[in-house]
């Protein structure tokens, strides 16, 4: 064990273990490798600033500020009754809903929390109310919000794109077809189980 990049990780797992932030535990433990072995702790600050201060990052927040705003105003409830008008009177119906709205929402926020947390308050209610056990109201609504990581405009892409500095609206071009067939690849499973169960329709 006398390799010092092994040492620093046992140290940060013992600092995890202990209940330290994983932000923390990793910045005090990198902070101290320098200062100990005379790294020059005196860049730490700089390095920070110059990984952070990226103006594409400001898309994070105002992407996530632009879903809370549009929950407050009622646009969940009137995206779930756009996609019933889409999706129309099947048995099941709802869960495609669900999945539906995931997909337009995950457009707006661009965050999977953001996405589950504003549908979820929506759906997950009516969904028991006709229903569908809520087991499986949430699990559909968590994995629809995860959908948020692929369609644009994705939090995951900007951050992808600024630390190894590939296009982000080429990642966006990248991730509209593969977002759209995981959401259809999930309405399947979540048809099939909608069937299974006695749902009001």
């Amino acid at each position: 064990m006398t390799d010092p990049s092994l040492w620093l990780f046992l140290a940060f797992l013992a600092l995890v273990a202990l209940g330290v932030p994983i932000a923390v535990a990793a910045g005090s433990t990198g902070a101290f490798f320098l200062w100990y072995h005379q790294l020059g702790v005196q860049i730490l600050s700089a390095n920070v600033y110059a990984n952070i201060a990226k103006f594409q990052l400001l898309a994070i927040p105002f992407f996530i500020l632009a879903g809370l705003i549009l929950d407050r105003a009622g646009i969940s409830q009137r995206l779930v009754h756009l996609a019933s008008l889409l999706v129309g009177p099947v048995h099941g119906g709802l869960a495609l809903v669900a999945v539906v709205c995931c997909v337009f929402f995950a457009g707006i926020s661009g965050s999977g929390p953001a996405d589950t947390a504003a549908l979820g308050a929506v759906l997950i209610p009516a969904m028991a109310a006709r229903g569908y056990d809520k087991g499986f109201a949430s699990a559909l609504i968590a994995s629809g919000g995860s959908i948020a990581i692929i369609i644009p405009p994705s939090v995951a892409f900007i951050i992808y794109g600024v630390i190894t500095t590939v296009s982000v609206p080429a990642l966006f071009a990248a991730g509209v077809f593969p977002g759209i067939l995981v959401g259809l690849g999930l309405m399947v499973p979540a048809s099939l189980l909608a069937r299974a169960d006695e749902v009001i329709e």
